[in-house]
């Protein structure tokens, strides 16, 4: 089952400049953009999970920060036409002689320790390059083969909820959509200092009870769509970004 796509929804107060400002039924009654991430994934050495994870989310704010998204660049449109409908973000794997067609499309590939995550600026739902539709949206499940590091307090962590079980991919996108909700949050000043830092960042997932505590800190969080593989409405990601704590 295609497990990848979603769109996200704030929860609690909306940023002045949020794309979020327009009542949801514009949103749905604008032209629907994706925005396509490929993770890399060779059958000898596939990444880890929570390394793929984290990648993806810093591929992400490396795109929005990018001078062609902003301005009057050449992805600034697609940016914005993306924006004013439902954030869509779909994860495709990619490996071989399929990653290194998709890597001559414009777009961006963002490395982590060993993770490679290429995002490509917002097509239309109906419109993706034939390069990256034939790319399946299936086999992006991933494993840490050790436990991974403790999250770093003094940077931002995308903190997934412990009551859900997503993919890989899926959950890509979903930390994806969190490190947009604090982005979109931050005052130009702060988005300088993280940009010029490299975007750190940590992905774990929470305890039960910090879960709660972080669902109504009013932290950035993350409701779902309910495209695929969980119910429309659940809450999946919490933007921990030190800048935002109250």
């Amino acid at each position: 089952m295609p497990a990848t796509s979603g769109s996200s929804t704030p929860s609690g107060p909306v940023p002045a400049d949020s794309p979020f400002e327009s009542a949801r039924s514009s949103r749905d009654a604008a032209p629907q953009y994706v925005l396509p991430l490929v993770v890399r994934i060779e059958k000898a050495t596939p990444p880890a999970r929570t390394d793929a994870l984290r990648t993806a989310a810093r591929a992400l704010l490396v795109l929005l920060s990018d001078e062609r998204s902003v301005g009057e660049g050449e992805w600034s449109r697609a940016i914005r036409d993306w924006e004013d409908a439902r954030i869509r973000k779909v994860v495709r794997r990619a490996r071989g002689a399929e990653w290194r067609r998709a890597s001559e499309l414009p777009g961006i590939t963002v490395t982590g320790e060993r993770a490679e995550v290429r995002v490509f600026p917002p097509v239309p739902l109906d419109g993706w390059p034939k390069e990256l539709a034939r790319l399946q949206v299936s086999g992006t499940d991933l494993n840490d083969p050790e436990p991974p590091a403790g999250p770093d307090p003094a940077e931002p962590v995308l903190w997934l909820s412990p009551e859900l079980d997503m993919s890989a991919g899926k959950a890509m996108a979903q930390v994806g959509h969190g490190a947009q909700l604090a982005w979109w949050e931050l005052s130009e000043t702060e988005r300088k200092a993280w940009r010029e830092a490299g975007f750190p960042l940590s992905v774990a997932t929470a305890d039960p009870d910090r879960w709660r505590e972080l669902t109504a800190s009013g932290l950035p969080l993350v409701r779902d769509a309910g495209f695929t593989e969980i119910a429309p409405g659940s809450c999946t990601v919490v933007a921990d970004h030190p800048a935002l704590r109250g």
